[in-house]
């Protein structure tokens, strides 16, 4: 079955750097692009990051030139590289994968950025 397990969370002062990882089992991993949303609290969830089969990425207006997603199909494994947060930055992370229309998350993990 397929799953996706996030980690790499946790507190960091504004300014600083935090790594996520999407750890994914279960479906050929290298065969779907990995998508990275994340949800403040009172928020809707919002897709922060994108990275295709073929490498190509994507990201929200806000996170462009501080974010950087990546990938390692050797490893099944999805990055996030966040740096400079900011307060605005913390949520709950979730990576997500959709196969053949059926859609797949992780169980998230939180990033919090002190001011």
């Amino acid at each position: 079955q397929v799953r996706l397990v996030e980690s790499g969370g946790g507190l960091v002062q504004a300014g600083g750097s935090l790594r996520l990882s999407c750890a994914a089992s279960g479906y050929m991993f290298s065969g779907y692009a990995v998508n990275w949303y994340r949800q403040a609290p009172g928020k809707q969830r919002e897709l922060v990051a994108r990275i295709t089969t073929s490498g190509s990425t994507s990201y929200e207006d806000s996170v462009k030139g501080r974010f950087t997603i990546s990938r390692d199909n050797a490893r099944a494994t999805g990055y996030l590289q966040m740096n400079y947060l900011k307060p605005e930055d913390t949520a709950v992370y979730y990576c997500n994968t959709i196969i053949d229309g059926n859609v797949y998350w992780g169980q998230g993990t939180q990033v919090t950025v002190a001011s």
